[in-house]
């Protein structure tokens, strides 16, 4: 879309708040989000697809480089296709496991007692694949470039990752490296690079978390 497309209309959607207002809503965002844990114990048990076309659509209106809007989304529910899936990714975890993580990357990884074993990805309802275009093709072929890609789409995969916890679902974030097999069993384009895989679904009824403790606010801020 060329620049000229873009014309000045007024801020309607803004809404400004009292500021006892504003302190109770940012106090109800922080603690609803401190109650969102990443889940890899998932129940089979299928989740609305109307929600989750809610939460991309909301992921879609994520700040981004230029406008360009670099992001694709896969939603699979199909389950040869998450066996597929699975199998690729654990075979790149193998890999990674036993040869290519270096010492203290393994040890870091041990106290969350994860390992090569995905059972997760076919057990989960939905996986969501999200890709990073890094250009896009004009109807003559030729390559338009995108920008701030990583960071446009790192904050997309934040909001979604906020919306499907808003609405109720777990997520777990997975990034088995490399992930060019995505592309392939989902049949993408080579100008789509897969960003993240996104596990959605409910919780396992005995599913749990690691008792974890997260840097308090004197930590990761400072003020000047």
């Amino acid at each position: 879309m060329s620049a000229e497309a873009y014309r000045p209309i007024p801020l309607a959607t803004y809404r400004r708040l009292t500021e006892p207002e504003m302190l109770t809503r940012a106090r109800s965002f922080r603690d609803e989000m401190r109650r969102r844990r990443t889940v890899r114990q998932f129940s089979p048990e299928p989740v609305p697809a109307g929600v989750i076309d809610a939460c991309i659509e909301a992921a879609g209106t994520a700040p981004n480089g230029a406008n360009r809007q670099p992001w694709h989304f896969v939603v699979i529910t199909d389950p040869e296709v998450k066996r597929k899936i699975r199998a690729a990714a654990e075979e790149e975890e193998r890999d990674f496991y036993r040869d290519r993580a270096p010492p203290e990357w393994l040890e870091a990884l041990a106290a969350l007692g994860t390992d090569e074993h995905k059972p997760f990805l076919e057990t989960a309802p939905v996986l969501i694949a999200i890709f990073a275009e890094s250009y896009e093709l004009d109807e003559e072929g030729r390559k338009i470039k995108n920008y701030y890609v990583q960071e446009s789409v790192g904050i997309a995969t934040g909001m979604l990752i906020t919306g499907l916890h808003y609405a109720g679902l777990v997520t777990l974030t997975h990034t088995p490296s490399p992930m060019g097999f995505l592309n392939d069993i989902l049949g993408r384009p080579a100008n789509e690079r897969p960003f993240l895989l996104l596990v959605v679904g409910y919780p396992a009824e005995d599913a749990v978390v690691p008792d974890i403790p997260k840097k308090p606010l004197d930590e990761i801020v400072t003020y000047g």
